[in-house]
């Protein structure tokens, strides 16, 4: 994971698709009634793929930075292990915005499925000039790549495509990641339909994080560490600090697993994961005692298998035809890609002061004038038609300086003319709640869904509305 860096009324027109998330399950793969199961992932060869890159590291001056032969060596045995599993590999050389002789970008695409909807796997496989790079990131670039083989071993029928991504330069700067997303045409960006970033998947005294927990694109992610009982959380810590970054710029849904580099655990995160409060999740972050020693082979275990169930619910053709991928239905949900494609009043999305967000930096704030006003926003989506029950959540936090039990200012969900939900002022809380709407009834539809708020004339109430999914379930 590079350090961090300074980043600088709606309605929604939706298209819905939905089938039925996973049960609860103890083994190592949820059972799911749409896609067939998902294979096992044998963390003893990721393991084996990690002692390599350490091998690899030790032969050239203890490290593998991306302008080191200690990275073109990893490269090279992450591609010759795709070549012989049947991959058709390419580099591609960054040629602008990388450091100075930094190794490529190792693209792999398994055939097969719809090329024009593809979920992409992503990994920075170059570390920093500290140490060899273990955790960060061997620990992400050998779950990507035993999941790869794993998928070629199993070689099932496709429904749509996967692409993996080994990254170069992310240490530098998310280099090599911003260098392929900027070269691609604009018709191949619009292809790729959401990307899953792993950086950091084996912190010792890690947690379980995932990047924009509440999306779409998220959902087959927490389904499997739901299914285990992990309990897990947004990924604040790596906000706009990995790979994933580079197709938030371009709006491209993203998520992703993480167990935690350089902050520290709370108590509440160590009576529910084990570990120690108030040490960092990875003690050895970006320094020479990241080592095979300094892996949590349980959370690489975990993830691995949460790569591969994603992998499967996202292109893996379960054999009865339709299909309910809710990935990327909602676009830009949690408004950290500035406002499109919403429209209205998009002057209430931006980073704003006084009121905090529900996660990342950004959300929309509406009303809060303290005088007659109407503010809406909106976006057009679309519901696959293969969703038997289809769910438009979203979090709201509700300020008031009114009182009482008199609704006088009103925040309101529609689907056409439709509405779906009316809050208020006696509603308000401490903080974000999550709410939804059942959008069964528009699967195979487009639907215009608006959220709007409306005041009277005194006494403001604020309308904080962020991370706008659709799930299916």
């Amino acid at each position: 994971m590079k350090r961090r860096f300074a980043v600088a009324g709606i309605s929604l027109a939706v298209v819905l698709g939905c089938g039925t998330l996973p049960a609860a399950a103890t083994g190592p793969a949820p059972a799911a009634n749409t896609v067939a199961a998902a294979p096992d992932v044998d963390v003893t060869k990721v393991r084996a793929h990690l002692s390599e890159l350490s091998a690899i590291a030790g032969r050239n001056g203890g490290n593998r930075r991306s302008t080191t032969q200690g990275y073109r060596d990893s490269v090279a045995y992450v591609k010759g292990k795709l070549q012989a599993a049947g991959y058709t590999v390419t580099e591609q050389p960054c040629t602008s915005g990388c450091t100075s002789g930094a190794g490529p970008n190792l693209i792999a695409e398994w055939p097969g499925g719809d090329a024009g909807n593809v979920y992409m796997f992503g990994a920075h496989l170059d570390g920093v000039s500290a140490g060899p790079g273990m955790n960060d990131n061997g620990s992400g670039s050998a779950a990507l790549l035993e999941n790869a083989l794993t998928l070629a071993q199993q070689n099932p029928t496709m429904r749509n495509r996967v692409r993996f991504a080994w990254w170069t330069d992310e240490e530098q700067g998310l280099n090599g990641s911003d260098f392929y997303v900027r070269s691609l045409p604009s018709t191949e960006r619009a292809k790729i339909k959401a990307y899953y970033n792993f950086d950091m998947v084996a912190s010792t005294n890690g947690g379980y994080f995932i990047n924009h927990i509440t999306s779409s694109a998220a959902a087959p992610m927490k389904a499997y560490w739901d299914s285990l009982g992990l309990q897990p959380e947004e990924n604040t810590e790596g906000a706009g600090r990995s790979d994933d970054y580079s197709f938030e710029q371009y709006s491209i849904p993203t998520s992703g697993y993480a167990m935690g580099a350089g902050a520290r655990k709370t108590s509440a995160q160590a009576a529910k994961w084990g570990g120690t409060a108030s040490r960092a999740y990875d003690p050895c972050y970006h320094s020479s005692c990241d080592t095979l020693t300094n892996i949590n082979t349980t959370g690489l275990d975990r993830a691995s298998d949460g790569i591969a169930y994603t992998i499967w619910q996202r292109a893996v053709d379960s054999g009865t035809g339709g299909g309910c991928d809710t990935a990327g239905a909602v676009a830009n949900g949690g408004f950290e890609s500035g406002t499109s494609p919403w429209t209205g009043t998009t002057g209430a999305i931006g980073a704003h002061s006084g009121q905090s967000p529900h996660g990342g930096s950004r959300f929309a704030w509406l009303a809060g004038n303290g005088f007659t006003s109407t503010e809406s926003l909106s976006q057009t989506v679309t519901v696959p038609a293969g969703c038997s029950r289809a769910s438009l959540t979203y979090w709201l936090h509700i300020d008031t300086d009114e009182s009482g039990s008199t609704a006088y200012d009103r925040f309101t969900v529609r689907a056409g003319g439709t509405t779906l939900a009316t809050l208020s002022n006696v509603n308000a809380g401490s903080g974000y709640v999550q709410r939804s709407v059942d959008l069964s009834a528009y699967a195979g539809q487009t639907v215009t869904l608006t959220f709007t708020a409306s005041e009277d004339r005194s006494l403001q109430t604020s309308f904080l509305l962020d991370d706008v999914a659709l799930q299916s379930g």
